[in-house]
């Protein structure tokens, strides 16, 4: 029998998605920290998102082969763990040493319970976020890639590629050899749910006042921490590197190859339409003005885009064909009974279009928890390639930088998209007379296949009927 080796390498696993390469954003470990089992070890860019990775053994970081920045495949060892750090120094390698070497099962045979492996009820196990797979894992073909390889070979690289400087948290690691965890406190008071909504906004449980029973923290607490180092975090400003004929290139890849590619598949498949409409939103303006006077409401971010979500929602429900799709490969326009609500939001990795899920299901308050987590998780680069998944409608806002309104291309996969401009303060006609009003332009694109101009506009309308007096119209339509 073979004897297992105390050194495992663990290979860049299946993202999933048809995703078949990753770039290595950030190192959370460095060679010679002990790590502890599924403590994340380093951070993924994809096409879809960035994402953590999770270390599949507990023992001590023996090698790392590539360093940040470096675009790898699928199937390729990016970490080399010994399992049992205590036996001792590592011996001499040797062939027979180099051939006991342990490689993360290939494609096909993935141990039960893994990434990728056969997990209870026949489904395979993914990366948290991903969801679940039925049947087995199978990876997409590369392009002019003449034979697909299965297994990773067993004797690594002669020259490791070790991160200049062993980037990580220092402190995590601190904390994780002292603790025997991956950094996170647990003699903080805090449920589960709190705990993983702190993780997902990468704030510190520990240096949090809890304000709940007996000084737990709470929801709001971890969201006001959020809100509070987003908003003073100082912007940083990349500075251009020009070369001897004055030009700069910037490589193209992750999410924003991925977004040019769906917007040039949505400009040229889908016939764009948009429809414009200015509407008088002082009333609106002086909702949001009572709701943050409301005691359940206080420490709560109120914005006019969460009136704008509502008032989306809310006319969906009026016109159910606008949150729909087109199939060619069945010739089918699909209507959805549930809204996964897009929120365009522009991050330093380029736009993301995280959405909320089920949307119209949820009341006021938890549209605008879920609004504020949203943007925090964009913000700090955590959202997941679930959150990015399975949009049906989706909301840009440019005034937030100003802009009146725009003409915003469709997501793949969407019937239309409102652009949300900025709200100003401009002369009005109001019951007959010239007053100075709160006012905004929307702007509509949709798919003219499945929308047509009387659709459209109506569902429009009805939005700017929600943004002139959402009062009566909550009355009106429930």
């Amino acid at each position: 029998m073979t004897p297992v080796s105390r050194v495992r390498e663990f290979p860049l696993p299946d993202l999933g998605e048809g995703l078949t390469e990753g770039e290595i954003l950030k190192w959370l470990v460095a060679e010679g920290d002990l790590i502890t089992l599924n403590q994340p070890i380093v951070e993924i860019e994809t096409a879809k998102a960035a994402v953590e990775i999770p270390a599949k053994w507990a023992g001590r970081v023996s090698r790392i082969f590539h360093a940040e920045g470096a675009t790898i495949e699928v199937g390729t060892p990016i970490i080399a763990i010994d399992t049992d750090p205590t036996a001792g120094d590592l011996p001499e390698p040797s062939a027979e040493s180099l051939a006991a070497v342990e490689i993360a099962p290939a494609e096909g045979r993935i141990e039960p319970g893994m990434i990728g492996g056969a997990a209870p009820g026949g489904r395979t196990a993914v990366l948290v976020g991903y969801g679940p797979k039925t049947g087995a894992a199978v990876r997409r073909p590369r392009k002019d890639v003449g034979e697909v390889i299965a297994v990773v070979p067993v004797v690594p690289p002669a020259a490791p590629a070790v991160p200049a400087s062993g980037r990580g948290s220092d402190a995590r690691r601190t904390q994780g050899r002292e603790s025997g965890d991956s950094g996170t406190r647990t003699d903080t008071l805090a449920k589960p749910p709190v705990r993983k909504m702190a993780r997902d906004l990468g704030v510190d449980l520990a240096g949090l006042a809890g304000t709940g029973p007996n000084g737990s923290i709470t929801r709001e607490d971890v969201l006001a921490a959020a809100d509070g180092a987003s908003s003073a975090a100082p912007r940083t400003t990349t500075v251009a590197a020009f070369g001897p004929d004055r030009e700069q290139r910037i490589p193209v890849k992750g999410v924003r190859k991925l977004t040019a590619e769906n917007m040039v598949a949505s400009a040229f498949t889908a016939p764009h339409v948009t429809e414009f409409l200015t509407v008088d939103v002082t009333r609106s303006m002086r909702t949001l003005d009572r709701l943050r006077e409301l005691p359940d409401w206080r420490g709560v971010r109120v914005t006019p885009l969460l009136l704008v979500m509502r008032a989306v929602l809310l006319a969906i429900r009026r016109h159910p064909m606008i949150n729909s799709s087109w199939s060619g490969e069945t010739g089918e326009i699909v209507v959805k009974d549930y809204v996964n609500l897009g929120i365009a939001a522009a991050t330093p990795r380029g736009l993301l279009v995280p959405n909320i899920k089920d949307a119209g299901r949820l009341s006021l308050r938890d549209l605008a928890d879920a609004l504020t987590a949203l943007v925090a998780t964009a913000k700090n680069g955590r959202t997941s390639p679930a959150e990015l998944a399975g949009g049906t409608f989706t909301i840009t806002n440019v005034g937030v930088f100003g802009v009146d309104t725009g003409t915003p291309i469709l997501p793949p996969g969407e019937a239309a998209i409102l652009a949300f401009g900025s709200v100003r303060e401009q002369p009005w006609v109001h019951k007959g007379r010239i007053r100075v009003r709160q006012v905004t332009t929307l702007g509509l694109s949709f798919d003219h296949r499945i929308v047509d101009g009387e659709l459209g506009s109506l569902f429009l309308r009805d939005i700017g009927a929600f943004l002139t007096d959402p009062g009566a119209a909550l009355l009106g339509w429930t």
